[in-house]
């Protein structure tokens, strides 16, 4: 099998997924999605990259479902561990991943003047060359889309700014303080943990340059495990996980717990009392005017749904791990998130929606 994958070489998902085919030695040539935007929008409803196109004809959207759909088909060496409490938090991790260090990535690379320099012009002659329109109005367009979209319009501010560092800042010592213990963050082999931190660390953090050099000089650790997880198999012989989440861990589940479930908690409710916008406070930082997401609601009914299959000893555990206020979010209903997304669990083969701009639900 040789999937087709519609992505960009500097971007967040793109990259995650780029590791896991890499580390399943699943073949893939890459392809430029925006110059066939129409054609891809009718297969998967919406152009959020990364998007497979498989040599079947069926076509995949959304990283995670995309990597736990071919998982089932390339079963070894697996990505989820064992034990179903190290393999809760290890999907806790990958979400906290995707959906809030998104915000610091993002700032990272569009509120620093020279890493937006950089990436403007990597964007230009990567996903534009389709639109006619000289190259420096491409640059300023681009440069004012993406600031402005995923930066400004996503809560970062002066008063705000800070706090988002911090969280890129968090997420290098507590990585830091796993990796001394063991290669890759729950053993000697990449776990979804580590697919889904290679999002943000690969792509974003590693490679631009302002967030690079701060990785390069405090968290050698993470740095050097950004390599190992690309070339994990050429290394990794016989990956075997923890069997309990280290002592360790504590920390970095504190901070999950303080950021990401607090933030899907204040978006739950304002998707249910259908407002488009959001505040929050989180570690006493206090975020104004969110966007709303659809996608995330439905982030939190996985976790529920996850967290539901367990027996109750392992639920009595992952508590136990999580005895913060955010925390419960997971296991009480409150508020309730219904989505009204992915309903016949189609995913990867369903259709998409934007994390953005679907965060309304209908009448």
């Amino acid at each position: 099998m040789k999937l087709k994958v519609y992505g960009v070489t500097v971007s967040y998902y793109t990259g995650k997924l780029e590791a896991y085919l890499r580390y399943k030695g699943i073949d893939y040539d890459m392809e430029p999605p925006y110059s066939r935007a129409s054609m891809i929008r009718e297969k998967v409803g919406a152009i959020q990259i990364p998007i497979v196109e498989r040599d079947d004809g069926r076509w995949m959207s959304d990283s995670t479902p995309i990597i736990l759909q071919l998982e089932k088909e390339f079963t070894a060496p697996s990505i989820l561990p064992e034990d179903p409490v190290v393999r809760f938090i290890a999907y806790l991790i990958e979400d906290y991943a995707d959906e809030w260090l998104w915000r610091a990535a993002m700032h990272y690379r569009w509120s620093y003047e020279h890493d937006r320099a950089l990436l403007s012009r990597i964007l230009v002659d990567e996903v534009t060359q389709h639109v006619r329109s000289p190259r420096w109005l491409k640059l300023r367009m681009i440069a004012k889309r993406q600031r402005t979209g995923f930066v400004i319009n996503d809560g970062v501010t002066a008063s705000t700014r800070d706090h988002v560092e911090a969280g890129y800042l968090n997420a290098l010592e507590n990585m830091t303080q796993l990796l001394r213990h063991r290669p890759f963050l729950l053993g000697t082999g990449p776990s979804i943990a580590d697919i889904g931190m290679m999002g943000p660390m690969l792509r974003h953090f590693g490679q631009d340059p302002t967030p690079a050099e701060i990785m390069r000089n405090k968290a050698p650790y993470a740095f050097d495990w950004l390599s190992r997880v690309w070339n994990a198999r050429e290394t990794v012989s016989i990956p075997a996980f923890v069997n309990k989440i280290p002592e360790e861990m504590s920390p970095f589940l504190k901070e999950i717990a303080e950021t990401h479930l607090a933030q899907l908690a204040h978006n739950a409710i304002a998707y249910r009392d259908k407002e488009a916008h959001f505040e929050m406070t989180v570690q006493g930082c206090h975020y104004r005017n969110l966007p709303v997401s659809r996608y995330r609601v439905h982030c939190l009914e996985v976790l529920r749904e996850r967290y539901a299959e367990l027996d109750d000893s392992k639920k009595h555990a992952v508590k136990e791990l999580l005895p913060y206020p955010e925390a419960k979010v997971v296991w009480e209903n409150v508020p309730a998130a219904e989505s009204g997304y992915d309903i016949e669990k189609m995913a990867p083969y369903n259709k998409a929606i934007n994390v953005y701009g679907d965060g309304v639900p209908g009448p």
